[in-house]
């Protein structure tokens, strides 16, 4: 999130302590008696030691945040008066019988922020899926990207895969989504009944939890960026491509219009999530304040086979935040398109991608495109922060679940740090092996999917090599799926580079004279070309 100048930072902070103090959540224990509610007893939860200890505080509402049904925890979120001493209403209902625990409803911000909109080719503008080195806004070097181009002739997704992204909603009519948004197949719309019994009425289209109600667009514009990243829809003609190309993305608003959540609302999404068959959460939001529920919902997750993915935040310090700090979650760092660690972002001088030693990995995060939430056509608008980054991760999770469906949530996460780059930022921060800045290095999506190829996980996809830049002004990359020799040839047919290629990628790094050539590529399986221009 955009750090504020002084004064206007200390009100927000001010403004969120405030807020934060009067609300509580409360998990009861297993065997706690719970009551029948009127529906006009808004402060009640149906515990009757529970019940009279709030009314007596005056307590203005409650809500359950977990759906009742069995292995799910009984957890609630009381609202008190402003003014309550909340550490005595704290250590009044954990004194209470049936109650497990009882802690504060902190408050916590979205990690990413976007400027003003400039007007160039859509696609060619997401560089962290393919970049050639001419990015307009930021230095730029040519294969510094997770690799996408080669990536999706391996995998491109699968509507049976869905990823819950817990942020602040999304356009929902827009037109690049086409059918990646998830729908609740158990839930009959605008019929005004619980149909699923999940607690939630009409949530045909996801839940807004920061209001309540069962239509999550996105009023701040956060969560269309970060759920395009995921699943804009591909080859369409129309504006952007995810990382994924089939996915489903569950839309779960738990941030609202100023770019804040109640950790209630992100703990009530993660339930919300794993209940309705989510297999990725993507949460690009942070808050400082320890959490037991918020550790409890990952658990929760992850003992349900989903994976947790969540922002290092961007105060460029070690400062953990939660959820990417807390145990089992895959925490997320953010790159620019030199593959440096983004710090600053551009639209603060003290901003950073944040280190520390809770980090996974990184990915790109500094001018990031992305899907607009107030236009269908405008596609020039672009954010900066570790929440972009981490969508880039939570889709290339995706992508490995559909790639083989019996994956755990540790087998994911353990390709996804296995594959990534090391040493491709400033060696004074990543350093061989894993490092406090990079993790274990910004991700390639190729290299993910082709590990299931090379430990024969999976079958060998088609064959397949490509030449990038191109055209090209500098080195030249070459990226083949399958072992074989390589032989460039210029306009006259003379050869001018041969060289033995493996999986992966490999750098031109002789000198070519502008001009056009011919790369030949020949494996077992026969023989590929393709021409490129030297400028």
């Amino acid at each position: 999130m955009r750090l504020l100048a002084t004064f206007a930072f200390l009100v927000l902070s001010a403004s969120l302590q405030a807020h934060q103090n009067n609300r509580i959540m409360i998990r009861l224990t297993s065997d706690a008696q719970l009551k029948a509610v009127p529906i006009a007893a808004k402060a009640n939860i149906g515990s009757v030691p529970v019940d009279r200890l709030s009314a007596s505080l005056g307590a203005l509402r409650a809500n359950r945040l977990t759906p009742a049904k069995p292995g799910m925890p009984s957890l609630f979120v009381v609202e008190l008066p402003e003014g309550t001493e909340i550490d005595q209403a704290l250590a009044a209902y954990r004194l209470l019988p049936g109650v497990l625990r009882a802690e504060r409803d902190h408050l916590g911000h979205g990690g990413g922020d976007r400027d003003f909109t400039p007007n160039d080719p859509h696609y060619a503008k997401q560089w962290g899926l393919h970049n050639d080195g001419t990015f307009a806004l930021s230095p730029a070097l040519a294969g510094a990207d997770i690799d996408m181009t080669a990536a999706w002739e391996i995998e491109q997704g699968s509507e049976e895969v869905t990823v819950a992204i817990i942020d602040s909603g999304v356009r929902l009519q827009h037109p690049d989504w086409g059918d990646r948004i998830w729908q609740n197949g158990g839930e009959i719309a605008g019929n005004g009944i619980d149909d699923d019994s999940n607690g939630f009425i009409d949530d045909v289209q996801g839940w807004d939890f920061a209001n309540n109600d069962n239509d999550p667009t996105d009023d701040q514009g956060h969560g269309t960026n970060v759920t395009s990243i995921v699943a804009a829809a591909g080859d369409n003609g129309i504006g952007f491509t995810g990382v994924d190309l089939n996915c489903k993305a569950m839309v779960i608003k738990a941030l609202n219009s100023s770019n804040q959540g109640y950790y209630s609302w992100w703990v009530a999404g993660m339930y919300y999530a794993v209940d309705k068959g989510a297999d990725v959460i993507s949460m690009s939001m942070g808050g400082t304040d320890p959490s037991p529920e918020m550790q409890a919902a990952v658990d929760y997750a992850l003992a349900n086979g989903v994976l947790v993915v969540a922002c290092m935040m961007n105060t460029n310090s070690s400062v953990p935040f939660i959820p990417a700090s807390l145990n089992g979650v895959m925490a997320v760092g953010g790159t620019k398109p030199n593959d440096r660690r983004a710090v600053p972002f551009y639209w603060s001088a003290s901003s950073g991608s944040n280190y520390g030693s809770h980090i996974s990995v990184c990915a790109p995060g500094d001018y990031i495109y992305g899907l607009s939430h107030t236009s269908n056509v405008s596609f020039t608008t672009y954010w900066s922060g570790t929440s972009q980054a981490t969508p880039h991760v939570s889709a290339l999770a995706a992508l490995l679940k559909a790639q083989q469906p019996t994956r755990t949530p540790a087998q994911i996460r353990a390709i996804i740090e296995a594959t990534a780059e090391d040493q491709v930022g400033d060696p004074l921060e990543d350093t061989p092996g894993f490092d406090n800045y990079h993790g274990h290095g910004r991700i390639n999506a190729f290299n993910a999917l082709m590990f299931a190829v090379g430990t024969g996980e999976v079958a060998q996809p088609a064959e397949s090599f490509t030449v990038f830049p191109n055209p090209a002004t500098g080195p030249i990359s070459v990226r083949a799926t399958a072992s074989g020799q390589l032989v460039v040839l210029d306009g006259a047919g003379r050869i001018v580079r041969e060289q033995r290629l493996s999986p992966g990628s490999s750098s031109m790094v002789s000198s070519l004279a502008p001009g056009a050539y011919l790369a030949r590529f020949t494996t077992q399986g026969g023989a590929l070309s393709q021409r490129f221009i030297v400028q």
